[in-house]
């Protein structure tokens, strides 16, 4: 029987199995963008429910950003610049990448002759895009390469990080009631939010997309204070049915809060289960295509768009394409993902955090010798 830790007692620091999550909520958003495009004359609902795999994603990065960094910031150990210049390097090179493949995109189809969106081009968004603010209520369409909203939401929440970090800090020592105020007031964010609105906050996207992150990221910071805690017995049983009850709930088209908890549920199972017995979920492939996973969200817009139309060009079809065809286009999205993860996502992070590095280097040897100066000694005299 597995026991449950106390206090003071570590979770396991591999978190491989939610690597793996990222690959299935990038493919639960793939599916819900691509079906429409599929020759069938009906939609599952756990498609039409695809849309959940961004919130899924927006708990997981509350999660994983508080095992990260809650310490450090609980601590006074946190340095701010340091974390956004982190995440920017982690997400920016890759939107720059697809924002300007989409407008060439848009400019080649529309010099070819090829009608296309008017959103598509809309340069009223530029702006917007180029300083990740397009979910924050400033670009006045979906312009470009629309799934760059949630980009633009999850910076919102990094900007944000240490007001949560600080009340997640605040209630560490309650990490159930922490969980339980989080969800509460995530339910009535969502209750209130659409009668007001008009539409779902689940469906927010550059109208309202920064509120969107809000409920998901707070309950992910909250339910990792209960991992910090604990380690859940059990894990890999919780974590299917919270799987089955996700699946379940889409497949009755149920109120869509009721996923986001399943989901938050299953993160927090997942958090627990031992790579050794982590199965699929801690596989070398899984968390492979966890790794390129934020790559898949990117590209799938801009592969869609080509695939689809030359797809449907080169088979008679319009725009709904036989199962056959629609398969190799969907295939090529983490081919695509692939090759942008190597050439542009992660090289650039590098480079990136090698600059941060290399400052961060110049700044602590500039103090070190100012203090040796204040102390009277001749760089000669110093040690190292």
């Amino acid at each position: 029987m597995t026991s449950i830790p106390t206090l003071g007692q570590e979770a396991p620091a591999d978190l491989r199995a939610l690597t793996t999550l990222r690959f299935f909520a990038a493919l639960w958003v793939v599916l819900f963008a691509a079906w429409p495009h599929l020759d069938v004359a009906f939609t599952p609902n756990v498609v039409a429910k695809g849309y959940l795999g961004v919130e899924t994603f927006f708990i997981l990065s509350g999660f994983i950003l508080s095992h990260v960094y809650l310490e450090g910031a609980g601590t006074k150990r946190f340095s701010y610049g340091g974390f956004l210049w982190a995440r920017l390097a982690r997400v920016y090179p890759l939107h720059l990448a697809t924002l300007f493949g989409m407008i060439a995109l848009g400019l080649g189809a529309t010099v070819a002759g090829i009608a296309v969106s008017d959103s598509l081009l809309d340069w009223r968004s530029l702006f917007a895009h180029l300083t990740l603010t397009q979910a924050w209520g400033l670009a006045p369409s979906a312009a470009f390469n629309h799934p760059s909203w949630s980009i633009s939401a999850e910076w919102f929440a990094y900007l944000s990080f240490p007001a949560f970090a600080f009340v997640a800090w605040r209630l560490r020592e309650r990490p159930v009631l922490a969980t339980v105020l989080a969800a509460g007031l995530a339910l009535a964010i969502y209750a209130v939010f659409q009668p007001l609105a008009g539409f779902s906050l689940t469906q927010a996207t550059f109208l309202w997309g920064a509120l969107r992150i809000v409920p998901c990221f707070m309950l992910g910071c909250a339910l990792y204070l209960i991992h910090r805690r604990w380690m859940l017995p059990y894990a890999g049983w919780i974590a299917g049915a919270c799987a089955a009850g996700m699946v379940i709930a889409a497949s009755l088209n149920a109120w869509d809060p009721i996923i986001v908890l399943f989901a938050g549920g299953l993160i927090l199972a997942l958090g627990s289960v031992q790579n050794a017995r982590g199965g699929l979920m801690a596989s070398a492939a899984g968390v492979y295509l966890g790794e390129i996973s934020y790559s898949i969200y990117m590209v799938n817009a801009p592969v869609l768009l080509v695939g689809v139309n030359l797809a449907a060009k080169a088979t008679g079809a319009e725009d709904r394409l036989h199962v056959i065809v629609w398969l190799g286009v969907v295939a090529l999205i983490p081919v695509v993902a692939a090759g942008t993860y190597y050439l542009i996502e992660r090289p650039a992070r590098k480079a990136l955090r090698g600059m941060a590095d290399r400052r961060s280097a110049r700044v602590a040897a500039a103090k070190t010798q100012k203090k040796n100066a204040e102390r009277g000694l001749q760089p000669s005299e110093t040690i190292g």
